[in-house]
């Protein structure tokens, strides 16, 4: 309790900003920058678009949720309410001792779930506790359904309870290895559909956020709630393919039920129509689409005689063949290598893969797996821009990739790969992968001499990536710090001008 005359330290919701009534300081530039695309993209009504009545009941709030004071807050934890990270602790810090004693008798709470306490000494009256997923790049669809219960049980927790306002924390935190961005636009469209569908009762939903969290919910607030019809047409390029279904849940193709009326078979309406008509169905359905002889168009594109939208669809065909492979095949035995992993962002917020060529025991392991695991693993992430980190430091000669291999997995992927890849950062590079990866980008592979960046020291690396961004191993770490010393404690820094050292043996 606040001494009588002094300031409370809590927060009244009511006194914040909604997102309705804050200006967009890019609004200008963005709808400049997107005019021409929008031309073609007039057709296409937003799968989000402009809800002043939803706008005003969201609220974009920098502080500690802990400080709120609205009907129920949300506290981020692990399975057994025990977690320790800021957000909790803050929580637990202003509730008091009352609820950790709570917290004991739920009995710990299941990944995805939501579960409500009183909010003892908060202003807030209630807490809900939910349990975000920790993301395992394998397990990436399982990964996203969670996080989605995570935001749809506790919308629906409030509702039961007739709450009119709750505060989100973000749900899942980087410690669980979720990427910021990836949880955000579950989190944003999630709770959007459900305001849409079932959230008559709710009058503010609030997202507290830290200074390094608020830009990227900045950057897609309004991809989902956009603040009027030109920032609606401006952010819908920008809105991902995968929006999840009528709930926002995400939707994962391979399990949905098709169902199809009398398949082959033509309605009772068209009985009238001529046999040329009726003959117009035979050839629709999917076997009667098989292509022809293999060999043959494999020889017409030798010859050049096969157009540019035909050999794109027989790549797109070829590379579908692949993923489905890479996401029915056991791959477990290549994930536990650690080689390939998905890391923080860039300084233009763009994803960051990581891939460690110590890792990689290229004559121990099944290469053909390791590029299913690859495929896997990048398919999701290469639809929207993204860089790539290849530390190689300390490999031998049983890590180095073939040539051919590589040429190979240039070969299958999909375009949104070679698109999308926007930098390539080649850290630790020796002089002879240098002269490698020059007559590979020069002679085998086309677009992708200009994204390779050779990175001395992670020093120059941190230029581009900051970092708290990317989880480098620990070897690395301790390599370069290695080198660093080397160069500039071993040799008079007038003796090491024009020079170029080599790196210590470890």
């Amino acid at each position: 309790m606040d001494p009588l005359g002094a300031r409370s330290q809590f927060v009244e919701v009511q006194t914040l900003s909604t997102w309705e009534r804050q200006p967009d300081p890019e609004g200008e530039e963005t709808e400049k920058e997107y005019t021409d695309s929008l031309v073609s993209q007039e057709a296409f009504p937003s799968p989000f678009p402009y809800r002043e009545d939803i706008n005003r009941k969201i609220v974009l709030y920098n502080g500690d949720v802990a400080l709120l004071n609205c009907t129920a807050i949300v506290n981020t934890s692990n399975e057994t309410l025990t977690d320790k990270n800021p957000i909790s602790e803050s929580i637990l810090l202003h509730a008091g001792p009352e609820l950790r004693d709570e917290l004991l008798k739920l009995n710990g709470c299941r990944t995805g779930e939501a579960k409500m306490t009183k909010g003892f000494n908060l202003a807030a009256r209630f807490i809900i506790h939910t349990v975000g997923p920790k993301y395992k790049a394998k397990y990436r669809t399982a990964a996203e359904s969670s996080l989605y219960s995570c935001y749809r049980n506790v919308m629906q927790l409030a509702k039961e309870q007739a709450m009119a306002s709750v505060a989100f924390c973000v749900v899942s935190t980087t410690r669980r290895g979720y990427a910021l961005e990836d949880a955000t636009h579950i989190a944003f469209r999630t709770v959007r559909r459900f305001l849409e569908n079932h959230g008559k009762s709710i009058e503010m939903v609030v997202f507290a956020v830290t200074d390094m969290e608020e830009p990227t919910y900045r950057k897609l607030l309004p991809l989902y709630y956009p603040r009027s019809e030109e920032e609606e047409r401006a952010s819908l390029p920008l809105i991902p393919a995968d929006i999840g279904n009528s709930e926002g849940e995400p939707v994962v193709p391979e399990r949905q039920i098709r169902i199809a009326e009398k398949p082959g078979s033509l309605e009772d309406d068209c009985e009238e129509e001529t046999l040329d008509s009726d003959l117009g169905q035979v050839g629709n359905h999917a076997f009667a689409r098989m292509e022809g002889d293999v060999d043959k168009q494999r020889k017409l594109i030798l010859q050049g005689q096969l157009s540019d939208a035909t050999i794109h669809k027989q790549h797109q065909r070829n590379y579908n063949r692949w993923l489905c492979r890479a996401r029915a095949e056991d791959l477990s035995d290549i994930a536990a290598l650690k080689a390939l992993y998905q890391t923080g962002v860039d300084m233009c917020g763009r994803t960051v893969m990581v891939l460690v060529g110590r890792n990689i025991p290229v004559t121990l392991i099944d290469m053909e797996k390791a590029l299913l695991y690859f495929i896997h693993v990048m398919d999701h992430i290469t639809v929207k821009e993204y860089a790539m980190v290849y530390f190689h430091t300390l490999t031998g000669e049983h890590n180095h990739l073939d040539p051919e291999f590589l040429k190979k997995l240039y070969e299958i992927v999909d375009a949104k790969f070679k698109k999308n890849l926007r930098a390539f950062y080649f850290v630790h590079p020796s002089f002879r992968s240098k002269v490698s990866t020059w007559f590979f980008t020069r002679f085998s592979v086309s677009g992708m001499k200009e994204k390779v960046h050779h990175v001395e020291t992670l020093q120059q690396l941190f230029t581009c990536i900051l970092p708290e961004q990317i989880d480098i191993p620990p070897f690395v770490l301790e390599y370069d710090a290695r080198v660093r010393a080397y160069k500039h404690h071993s040799w008079p820094p007038s003796f090491l001008n024009g020079r170029s050292l080599k790196p210590p043996r470890l």
